[in-house]
């Protein structure tokens, strides 16, 4: 089917013009294309101050940080080769001139020319090419472009190579983008081969010469970390490094540095000539934990001495094969308390450091800041984090406790916050069994009584001051919130109703001004399961609003165990003893001694008696860790602790231990801190 011809256009139209541009202005013009972005960004890193370091948002400039870089890439890989030992940069006092300098063996002179004005010019193109152990090269530059777009984009690059075999040297001058280049002449030279490069980048380009001093002693660090064994220097400071990352994490935290692992990875593949070659992959994991802290986690890589800031697939891959083994290691334990761990329990507060050095490795552009998929590298990956994670765990059984712990955190601080939530809606909820107190203007004044069963309540309706006594029922013994889960607590029935009817939210402060009632009052039987339904009452209140106790709000009333009636009227006794010395007593005649068996037994007259109080027992805490600590061991999950309370602490005198003795040894003692 034939195109049709488009319709009103003129006899003559006008024709885009075809131009051709050479390398130095599609360089200068376009150089965001090989260096990156020419603008000033924010950069999450690091700074070296002193013997720590700094992290901190710094102006980055992506361009004219790695205009220099590419330099110093070209020494590291004359290291790599092993003709370097020792790079030294320094930066004028202007900050201007930037001048790099290595023992390598140089290149022939011939070359200089090409090497920094030409792209597609340098000596690591062939990716397939062994060194004379038959191991694959490894490199950073393999491109072409770094040197030579660098000296393109300055006013003033100098090169002096120092010919190894040759033992001559030259000079070349390149000025203005080398649209100006002086040559010297070739001479014999003493000392050391190397190449030395001094340069002063072009405003027309980075709209600024200046160097960034601080960003550039970092990158020289960086690289002597990197490259253990390799010294630095930079102006007047030297840099060696003989653990290389390892120290890194060191500086970040020498106390709870930790060397997950070092590997040598090898490996054979098929080169283009279809012959077989070796590459051997080297991989580094350090890592540092601030226990107390809950920010996101810290990632610091590397490849082949590079910074990778924005990470990649070595960055991705460890991350998740270190989540996934502390995962799987505690998953039993998190189903067993009903937790899901998240990936922040594990990364808070961590800083992991990461070094990968390999062949060929392929970034997703030029700036080499992400690091892209390879298949070596990701079979190297996983055997290193099987081996070096679980050994890893073995040894620090207190950060999986942490884990757990934060998990524990986690969950308790959204079930608070479902609370709240729940805590607003259920003040506008009537609760059906609260048998209020009357009082509207002051509830200061009301206390409410929880009471062991409705037939407590019964006997309670009859007898109470309706005014400012009210009461709500308990359905057997309540619950141990010491082995639930807030969630759980605050979809409890009975402790919902009781929160409710006094005003309380669980992850909210008891306020008096808020509270519907002034005094909570336990009323149980004088046994032993009453005691054991004062001590979980006391735990519950405890756990969540402990400032209730040093406003005197909680308090236990003592049912009378005995009614005694004489010929002087009844008598209440609370307990055994108390009957005896009534017995014993020669100015009172017993006619009849009922025993109450529990609330429900009691006479209106008894009700009426424990009622008329104003104050009851009183529980009060002096010591809140070990009150804390010993209902922990009274209600905890650990039940070993329990036994040895009971065989141990006849003599121990401790918070609560009226209470505690209440669900012990059934003794009505008087509460005491």
């Amino acid at each position: 089917m034939a195109i049709e011809e488009v319709k009103r256009r003129g006899a003559k139209v006008k024709e885009a013009l075809i131009e051709s541009k050479d390398q130095r202005w599609h360089c200068r013009n376009r150089v965001t294309l090989v260096f990156g972005s020419n603008d000033i960004e924010e950069l999450d890193t690091y700074l070296y101050t002193g013997d720590t370091i700094d992290f901190k948002k710094v102006n980055f400039h992506q361009a004219k940080s790695k205009a220099i870089e590419e330099i110093l890439d070209n020494s590291i890989d004359e290291f790599y080769r092993g003709h370097v030992t020792e790079i030294r940069v320094t930066l004028s006092d202007d900050d201007k001139l930037v001048t790099v300098t290595d023992n390598g063996i140089g290149f022939p002179l011939n070359k200089i020319k090409d090497v920094y004005t030409e792209f597609r010019t340098g000596s690591k193109f062939k990716d397939e090419e062994v060194d004379e152990k038959g191991f694959l090269y490894r490199t950073l530059g393999q491109n072409g472009l770094g040197a030579s777009a660098t000296c393109l984009t300055s006013d003033l690059y100098r090169a002096t190579v120092r010919h190894y075999n040759s033992k001559k040297e030259q000079t070349y001058e390149f000025i203005d983008g080398a649209l100006q280049i002086k040559k010297g002449k070739e001479k014999p030279f003493k000392g050391p081969s190397g190449v030395k490069i001094e340069l002063t980048l072009a405003k027309e380009v980075y709209k600024s010469q200046v160097v960034d001093r601080e960003l550039l002693r970092k990158r020289i660090i960086d690289l002597a970390y990197n490259n253990p064994g390799l010294t630095f220097y930079f102006n007047d400071e030297k840099y060696l490094y003989k653990k290389g990352l390892f120290e890194l994490a060191q500086r970040i935290d020498a106390q709870s540095a930790q060397l997950l692992g070092e590997s040598e990875y090898i490996f054979e593949a098929m080169n283009v000539k279809n012959k077989k070659v070796k590459g051997k992959i080297d991989l580094h994991v350090s890592m540092t934990f601030d226990k107390n802290s809950d920010e996101k986690e810290r990632i610091i890589s590397f490849v082949n001495s590079t910074p990778t800031y924005d990470g990649g697939f070595h960055h991705d891959r460890i991350k998740r094969l270190y989540i996934n083994a502390i995962k799987e290691k505690l998953e039993r334990t998190a189903k067993k308390d009903k937790l899901t761990l998240v990936d922040n329990d594990i990364l808070a507060g961590m800083t992991m450091i990461i070094g990968v050095v390999m062949p060929n490795p392929r970034f997703e552009s030029q700036t080499k800041r992400k690091l892209v998929r390879d298949t070596h590298l990701e079979k190297a990956i996983e055997g290193f984090m099987n081996d070096g994670v679980e050994k890893f765990m073995r040894k620090n059984k207190e950060l999986l406790d942490l884990i757990m712990e934060r998990a524990k955190s986690r969950q308790r601080a959204s079930d608070l916050k479902d609370a709240s939530k729940l805590a607003k809606k259920s003040k506008k909820v009537r609760i059906e069994k609260l048998l209020d107190a009357n009082e509207r203007r002051d509830r200061s004044k009301c206390m409410l009584f929880i009471c062991e069963g409705d037939s407590a309540i019964g006997g309670l309706r009859s007898a109470r001051d309706k005014l400012y006594q009210g009461g709500i029922a308990l359905k057997g013994k309540p619950m141990n919130v010491s082995q639930a889960s807030i969630k759980e607590v605050i979809e409890n029935q009975e402790f919902a109703d009781i929160m409710s009817s006094v005003g309380l939210a669980i992850g909210q402060k008891a306020d008096p001004k808020e509270l519907r009632f002034s005094k909570i009052v336990f009323l149980a039987d004088s046994d032993v399961d009453g005691g054991h339904i004062n001590t979980l009452l006391t735990n519950f209140f405890f756990t969540f609003w402990p400032e209730m106790f040093d406003m005197g709000m909680i308090q236990i009333a003592k049912a009378p165990l005995f009614e005694v009636i004489t010929d002087k009227g009844t008598v209440y006794c609370e307990s055994n003893d108390e009957l005896e010395k009534l017995k014993n007593r020669k100015d009172v005649k017993i006619r009849e001694i009922m025993r109450n068996k529990g609330l429900g037994e009691m006479s209106q007259e008894a009700f009426k008696h424990v009622l008329s109080r104003r104050d009851f027992t009183k529980i009060s805490v002096k010591d809140l860790k070990a009150s804390k600590a010993m209902l922990e061991t009274c209600f905890g999950k650990e039940s070993q602790l329990r036994k040895d309370l009971l065989i141990d602490s006849e003599d121990v005198e401790v918070d609560l231990d009226n209470i505690i003795a209440g669900n012990k040894k059934n003794k009505a003692k008087e509460a005491r801190a």
